[in-house]
C-alpha cells in the first residue's frame, strides 16, 4: 500500500472532523476567535481526489466488469452509512432535539439511503442527506456510477471519456431550461476534483513524479494554500480555489518515497478507519455536547478543549466502529495484498 495515501485520508477525516466541531462551539466566549479558527471543510477535497486516484489505480491493467465494480463499492460503503442513516432517523423521530441539523422526514429518508440529492428537510438551503457529511458520498457513489460504466470502454479512451461523460454532465445540467436540486447538485463542476485524482493516478503509473527536493514543500505550500483559500473563499469557488491545492498535496505526497521513513502507525491505521471516523464523528460530537449537558460539564464554550475532545473521541470511536464492522477475512486480505511500488523503486523521476 502506497502509506501516504493512508496518512492524507486521516488528515483529511480530522480537518472534517475540526471544522465541525468548531461550529458546535458558541461564536462568544469560546476561549478562541471562531471566525478565524473555523477551516477544515476542505478535507473533503482531498479525498474526491485521492477517491480517483485510487479507482483508477486498482481497476487499470485488469479487467474488471462494472457489476463487479459496483458489488465492491457497494460493500465498502452502504453498510455502514445505511446503519447511520436508519439510526439518524431512529433519533431524530424519538429524540429530535439531539442532532441539530436532522429532522425526520420519509421522502429524507428514502432519498438519503438510495445517495440521491435531497433538500434537507431542517435548512432547504442545503442539499444533504439525513446524515449530513453524507453529502460527499452522494458525490462518490455519482463518480463510482459513470467510472464503473466506462470500464467498458478500452482503456486508452477510458480517461478522455471520464473528462467527456463529466463535462457533459456539468454543462447539460447548466443548459436545461429548469433548475432542480438534481441539476445544482451534479452541475457543480467538484466532480472535477475526481478527474483529477484519476490523472495523477496515470502520472503515477507511467512514473511522472515532482523530483524529490521540491515535493515536501509543495505538501506543505498545498496545505497553506488549503487553509488560506477556505478562509478566503466560499465554496461557490471550491473546485478550483480549494481542488487544486488538493490536488498539489496528493501529487507531492505520491512523489515522495515514504518506504525511506518511519511508518506513523496510528496515523496509517487512522487512515484505514478514515471511512469510519467520518461517517460517525457527528454522532460522537452530538453524544459528547449531551453528555455534557447531562454532566454539567461546561467545556462546550471553551473552544480549544471541547474541540481536542472532539477530534480525540471521534477518532477513538471511528476505530471502534472500524473495527466492529471490518470482516477478519478482509483484514487478513489486505495484509497479505500486493504493495505497491514506491516512486523511487518504480523508476527514477521524470519531474
Amino acid at each position: 500500500m502506497l502509506v501516504q495515501l493512508q496518512y492524507l485520508r486521516a488528515i483529511a477525516a480530522l480537518m472534517v472532523v475540526y471544522f465541525h466541531s468548531v461550529l458546535q462551539v458558541p461564536k462568544v466566549n469560546a476561549g478562541f476567535d471562531w471566525q478565524f479558527h473555523l477551516f477544515g471543510e476542505t478535507g473533503v477535497d482531498i479525498f474526491f481526489v485521492l477517491s480517483g486516484f485510487v479507482m483508477w489505480l486498482t481497476t487499470v491493467g485488469r479487467r474488471i466488469s462494472p457489476i463487479e465494480f459496483y458489488r465492491r463499492r457497494i460493500k465498502r460503503i452502504v453498510p455502514l452509512y445505511w446503519l447511520a442513516t436508519i439510526f439518524s432517523a431512529v433519533v431524530a423521530l424519538i429524540a429530535p432535539t439531539i442532532l441539530k441539523s436532522t429532522v425526520f422526514n420519509l421522502p429524507h429518508l428514502i432519498a438519503s439511503l438510495l445517495f440521491l440529492p435531497w433538500r434537507n428537510p431542517a435548512d432547504p438551503d442545503l442539499i444533504t442527506p439525513i446524515v449530513v457529511p453524507g453529502w460527499t458520498l452522494n458525490y462518490e457513489m455519482f463518480f463510482y456510477c459513470v467510472f464503473g460504466l466506462l470500464l467498458l470502454v478500452p482503456e486508452r479512451w477510458r480517461l478522455y471519456s471520464l473528462f467527456g461523460a463529466m463535462t457533459a454532465i456539468i454543462v447539460g445540467c447548466h443548459l436545461l431550461p429548469f433548475q432542480s436540486t438534481a441539476t445544482t447538485f451534479y452541475g457543480d463542476p467538484i466532480i472535477y476534483e475526481f478527474l483529477a485524482g484519476v490523472v495523477l493516478a496515470k502520472l503515477y503509473l507511467e512514473k511522472i513524479f515532482l523530483p524529490q527536493r521540491l515535493a515536501w514543500p509543495a505538501i506543505a505550500l498545498g496545505f497553506a494554500f488549503l487553509l488560506i483559500n477556505e478562509t478566503l473563499c466560499d465554496a461557490s469557488m471550491r473546485s478550483y480555489m480549494w481542488g487544486i491545492p488538493a490536488v498539489i498535496i496528493v501529487y507531492s505526497a505520491v512523489s515522495i518515497d515514504f518506504s525511506r521513513l518511519p511508518e506513523i502507525g496510528w496515523l496509517n491505521y487512522l487512515g484505514d478507519a478514515s471511512y469510519s471516523v467520518y461517517i460517525t464523528h457527528a454522532f460522537t460530537l452530538a453524544f459528547l455536547r449531551v453528555a455534557c449537558g447531562i454532566l454539567k460539564i461546561d467545556i462546550v464554550t471553551h473552544g480549544p478543549v471541547f474541540v481536542t475532545a472532539c477530534m480525540i473521541f471521534s477518532a477513538i470511536g471511528g476505530a471502534i466502529v472500524h473495527e466492529l464492522t471490518t470482516p477478519t477475512r478482509w483484514k487478513k486480505w489486505r495484509r497479505s495484498a500486493p504493495v505497491l511500488a514506491s516512486p523511487s523503486k518504480a523508476s527514477p523521476s521524470k519531474g
